[in-house]
């Protein structure tokens, strides 16, 4: 018998068992974890992918120009500075600090500018 070929061997009652050598035995089973592990690497992308909100075309390409998110937002929605922050009860020169990132927006800061702009809070954080 040559060792890395598998033995059939048959039962009184007509069941087939299969004996396989150790070593093919264990590639068998590497394989089979290395296919559920890719399994779970699709399952967990395809489940991010579903929760991700895709970003609007124009502020992608006003992101790919230059502009933060902030302030692709902002125009996107048509708002100058100054009603951005009259709307949100800031100042036009934090709004801009913000665009610009000299400053970072507290959570709070974050969750109205995202009501202002209609926009999920997660696509300022």
């Amino acid at each position: 018998m040559n060792l890395a070929e598998p033995q059939i061997i048959h039962t009184a009652a007509g069941e087939e068992l299969v004996v396989l050598p150790r070593a093919a035995y264990e590639a068998l089973v590497a394989r089979v974890d290395a296919a559920k592990e890719d399994d779970e690497d699709v399952a967990l992308y395809d489940a991010r992918k579903a929760e991700a909100v895709a970003l609007p075309a124009e502020v992608s390409a006003a992101m790919l120009r230059g502009d933060s998110l902030l302030r692709a937002l902002r125009r996107w929605r048509g708002l100058s500075q100054v009603a951005m922050a009259r709307q949100a009860g800031l100042t036009q020169g934090y709004i801009s600090d913000l665009e610009q990132k000299r400053r970072a927006g507290t959570a709070n800061t974050i969750e109205t500018l995202a009501k202002v702009l209609d926009v999920p809070a997660a696509w300022l954080k």
